[in-house]
């Protein structure tokens, strides 16, 4: 059988940046998360809020590095894998990668150690502040690569000559047409994927009776950014689609599983899609639900896959059927907020065993949402790299399918052993739990002994 170089680089791709992509969509949200339990911390003075930013802080610097790690992998698959993409478009995506480094990265870089061993060495309000910077660093490059992946897939402010891309408006470049919605999409996904695992520890701690002050906080702040994103995400989600419906209609019809642009589609809810035959096998569907979330009307037309030449749709089962397993893991979502809600306002969130016992298994559920929703978007973008300007097949590299191959294979092996480990350890973290990280007083403040009249301490400590 003969090996395809091309279809060997793109596995390779999608491994190592499924891999990648797990680490920043946790640790954007978690640098927030870090930085307002230190504000509120020093709004308080309750001692069990520096207990958990500094046991989160832990967990941040694994799931740091190991991004890192995965991300400087892929840079140089670049240059081996798709060195005639690098050629075509580096001319704009080099420079936005480029700004990435120089204010996230060196932001990032200057103050991460800060946060990280900061804890005794300088004064209080100097350590938050240095988490607040990370945590605007971390947004900071989730902005610049969302502006280049965004230009690939809906390019604007350049112009082709000789086959190659130069800018010529780079306020067009970065904020062309898809980006806001894709930056508001992923943002949204990352703060809801931090906000799960927090939920979900919380609640872990709760059921197993340990750390209740911890655990409380944790399901407290949790929830509640889950009871308000989850919904604001289906609101995004929708505007999203719009956009993509209006800039990338093969991969719309791809998603929806359409082939007859001159009828409404149905919202598919299960079928098999027959790229050979152009229909959906097996199909359970809602007849015009799908005009009705595109078009807002039963009756509205959107394109369909046969209007496209097959050479130019992206692959339609992949697409399919990540895109429902995002859409799954979003209605789980609405479940656990809502449910825990309904329990909060009615006094039993802590109380309710079934409920801290459902939810502590909830943590992947972001993170699986996130890898489905970039297959759903890197797959349905083929078969182009750039859309309208480099197809995939003409960005690889000329070099042999063996050596992507044994390549592929090493990162495997590699990936497997040592991301195994790091989840090992922060689970270790997680067993190991918030205590004794606060058994002495940071610089600043007074140390203080845990009582019954614990509260009206806290109160005294207000403004310090």
């Amino acid at each position: 059988m003969d090996l395809d170089a091309v279809l060997l680089a793109r596995i390779q791709f999608a491994f190592t940046v499924s891999f990648h992509i797990i680490f920043p969509s946790f640790t954007i949200g978690l640098a927030a998360f870090i930085a307002t339990l230190l504000v509120r911390w020093r709004m308080t003075g309750r001692d069990h809020l520096h207990r958990l930013a500094r046991f989160w802080t832990k967990i941040f610097a694994v799931s740091f590095a190991m991004g890192v790690v995965s991300g400087i992998v892929m840079s140089y698959e670049f240059g081996t894998n798709w060195s005639n993409f690098s050629v075509v478009v580096g001319n704009v995506l080099g420079p936005l990668l480029g700004y990435e480094v120089l204010t996230a990265f060196f932001l990032e870089a200057t103050f991460l150690g800060i946060m990280l061993f900061g804890w005794q060495r300088v004064p209080p309000n100097i350590h938050v502040l240095a988490a607040i910077l990370v945590a605007v660093g971390t947004s900071l490059s989730a902005f610049w690569i969302l502006a280049a992946n965004s230009w690939m897939q809906t390019p604007a402010g350049h112009e082709v000559r000789d086959g190659i891309a130069y800018p010529v408006d780079w306020i067009a470049v970065i904020f062309n047409p898809s980006f806001p919605y894709r930056f508001a999409h992923m943002f949204t996904a990352a703060y809801l994927t931090t906000s799960l695992v927090v939920l979900a520890v919380g609640a872990r701690y709760l059921f197993q009776g340990r750390f209740p002050e911890e655990a409380k906080t944790m399901m407290r702040m949790g929830l509640g950014m889950v009871v308000i994103l989850a919904p604001l995400q289906v609101l995004i989600g929708d505007q999203h689609g719009l956009n993509s419906l209006q800039h990338q209609p093969a991969k719309v019809a791809a998603i929806e599983s359409h082939w007859d642009g001159s009828k409404p589609g149905a919202l598919v809810l299960f079928a098999i899609p027959n790229e050979t035959e152009e229909r959906n096998d097996f199909e359970i569907s809602i007849p015009n639900g799908a005009s009705w979330i595109l078009t807002h009307t039963a009756d509205g037309l959107f394109p369909g896959l046969k209007e496209f030449a097959p050479g130019d749709r992206p692959p339609v089962f992949p697409v399919f059927l990540s895109f429902r397993l995002m859409v799954g893991m979003g209605v789980l979502m609405l479940v656990v907020g809502f449910v825990g809600a309904w329990l909060w306002i009615r006094g039993r969130l802590f109380a309710t065993r079934w409920y801290l016992q459902s939810t502590q298994h909830a943590w992947p559920l972001g993170f699986i949402a996130i890898l489905a929703g970039w297959y759903t978007t890197e797959v349905g973008r083929q078969p182009w790299i750039a859309a309208g300007i480099l197809r995939t097949a003409d960005a690889a590299s000329p070099v042999g399918a063996s050596s992507v191959l044994l390549t592929l294979v090493l990162f495997v092996l590699v990936y497997g052993v040592v991301f195994s480990m790091g989840i090992y350890y922060i689970n270790r973290l997680i067993e190991y739990g918030p205590k004794g990280t606060a058994a002495e007083p940071p610089e600043g403040l007074p140390s203080r002994p845990l009582a019954a009249a614990e509260p009206a301490a806290h109160e005294a400590m207000e403004g310090t």
